[in-house]
């Protein structure tokens, strides 16, 4: 019997009413469903409640309901255990999302019958050193964000890539996403799009002060050290825009590629570039 974890953006409008409608669905094809306490609550079934760290124990796939931020959240909790991911979407974009609430159905037939693909989705690994001492570590879909604070002056990133200064980047900040991240805050700063089944990490700078900084590419196989600089301590260092801390003059993060990857469930007919055209150009593919 399959056993499939739902986790659930209580805070999309229709969230719950979907999540019962899809536990429904799943049970009747015979597979076993894993909720939240709060879906749990909602439903009256509290046979069926986990904790959310504890569904890997015993859940094949997960779906999740909500928009591409919860999918975010859901890739850095749960990366450590290759768990393939299937989006339904209940956001703006869902960029990363495959199925909508329309086609619940339809989905966990694909599902069910084996009609879909998986695809593995590069992450990155940042480290935060703070005189010599590791403060954190995170590993993250999409990217990682230094910037500064939202009235003080600019920022100096001192960038190295395999021990070479490549340049320091002057502005309000720096982005280093992933292929998948390339269609997040990267793109709105002027970073390119990529295709996410290339290894490789974006350098895009925020607001530079100079006509010659661009964004960078570099290989997934590179490590890179970045160096904090500025006459003020208006300072923040971000993870896929959810979470984070302070940084200080001095400070230091080194970037590397994850050893984890995110699983995602995807239809066999469609593509990279048809959710391009489609939720980013405005077109039909």
């Amino acid at each position: 019997m399959t056993t499939i974890g739902l986790a659930v953006n209580r805070d999309k409008v229709g969230a719950l009413k979907f999540a019962k409608d899809i536990v429904f669905l799943l049970e009747q094809k015979g597979c076993k469903v894993i909720v939240e306490p709060f879906v749990g609550d909602f439903l009256g079934r509290t046979e069926l409640v986990r904790k959310r760290s504890d569904f890997p124990k015993e859940a094949q796939l997960i779906f999740v309901l909500g928009g591409d931020g919860t999918l975010l959240g859901i890739a850095r909790d749960f990366c450590s255990y290759s768990l393939p991911i299937l989006g339904i979407n209940l956001g703006n974009l869902g960029f990363l999302s495959e199925a909508e609430p329309e086609d619940l159905p339809a989905a966990v037939e694909n599902i069910l019958q084996g009609n879909y693909r998986l695809e593995n989705r590069m992450m990155i690994q940042a480290e935060l050193f703070r005189r010599g001492k590791k403060l954190e570590e995170y590993h993250t879909l999409n990217d990682i964000c230094i910037a500064k604070g939202t009235f003080s002056r600019m920022i100096k990133c001192a960038t190295y890539v395999g021990g070479f200064h490549i340049t320091t980047f002057t502005g309000d900040g720096l982005i280093v996403s992933t292929p998948t991240g390339s269609t997040a805050y990267s793109l709105s700063a002027g970073g390119p799009i990529v295709a996410p089944d290339i290894q490789l990490m974006i350098i895009t700078p925020i607001a530079p002060h100079s006509l010659t900084s661009r964004p960078m590419i570099v290989s997934g196989e590179e490590v890179m050290r970045i160096v904090i600089d500025a006459t003020h301590q208006d300072i923040g260092f971000t993870v896929d825009g959810q979470i984070g801390c302070k940084l200080e003059v001095g400070d230091e993060i080194l970037i590397r590629k994850s050893p984890y990857q995110t699983i995602l469930i995807k239809w066999p007919e469609s593509s990279f570039f048809d959710v391009v055209r489609k939720k980013l150009m405005g077109e039909n593919p």
